[in-house]
């Protein structure tokens, strides 16, 4: 608690500007996905892993620096740490958010499996969607007391068309600005139940910005070029979803 009202003192949203909550998935003791690839190290040929949480962290820090000039931007974490789900629902409520970013990569067992995907809250019948959902939803604690069906029916209910508005204008940007020039499959715009975003009850997405776990992939996603090139579509995104908005344009939960 002393967290969150330092947190509400210091970063109090401007009242001229759409506020956005850009949140870097894992950190801390949640690693998210992980991947062990031999690399050369000061001459040397080392094994070392590839952490998700520290790709999530990176990319949003350069989303968060791409919408700056527009909007009153926040991270829910901004170095390597623990952040509980119920910790990130309270500063989107803090900070008076208008829309809560969640940013992620994906893994399968499927090594092969590859490219990017961008979600919204709703509800669903695919298996494909389910899987990733667990390994999103995996790190739950008390949220799954907290988050019950009833909840989230109530979310969903408030927020599914800005959600689905938000996804498909962010995925076209990601689609026409990364998917050629960094050779990565379109995965598509697809419903899911996250917490995550349910907790947040607001407009939001998440994204799953490529496979740490394709042998191939995961050297591309670490280079500074790509998760630049997607940066720049998902603040182009935004931009394109806020523009003609007012504040009373947006849903309220």
């Amino acid at each position: 608690m002393k967290f969150l009202l330092l947190f509400t003192i210091l970063l109090l949203p401007r009242v001229d500007a759409f506020v956005v909550l850009i949140d870097p998935g894992h950190g801390g003791e949640e690693l998210g996905a992980m991947k062990k690839v031999r690399k050369k190290v000061k001459g040397k040929i080392k094994n070392i892993i590839i952490y998700e949480k520290d790709l999530t962290l990176k990319l949003a820090k350069l989303v968060k620096e791409k919408l700056d000039p527009y909007y009153t931007t926040y991270l829910t974490r901004s170095f390597d740490r623990t952040v509980e789900l119920n910790a990130r629902s309270e500063m989107a409520e803090a900070v008076k958010a208008d829309l809560f970013i969640s940013i992620h990569f994906n893994s399968s067992k499927v090594l092969t499996s590859n490219g990017f995907e961008t979600y919204y809250l709703d509800n669903h019948k695919d298996v494909a969607v389910k899987k990733v959902e667990n390994i999103e939803n995996k790190y739950l604690k008390g949220a799954e007391k907290i988050v019950n069906q009833i909840l989230i029916d109530l979310v969903i209910s408030q927020t599914v068309s800005a959600s689905r508005d938000l996804a498909q204008k962010v995925h076209h940007e990601i689609k026409n600005y990364v998917e050629k020039r960094h050779n990565l499959k379109d995965r598509g715009v697809k419903p899911g139940l996250f917490y995550v975003l349910a907790l947040s009850k607001r407009p939001g997405i998440l994204i799953e910005a490529g496979f740490i776990s394709n042998d191939k992939e995961v050297w591309k996603i670490q280079k500074r070029s790509f998760l630049d090139s997607y940066a720049q579509a998902i603040a182009m995104g935004v931009r394109d979803y806020f523009k003609g908005k007012k504040d009373k344009d947006l849903p309220l939960f």
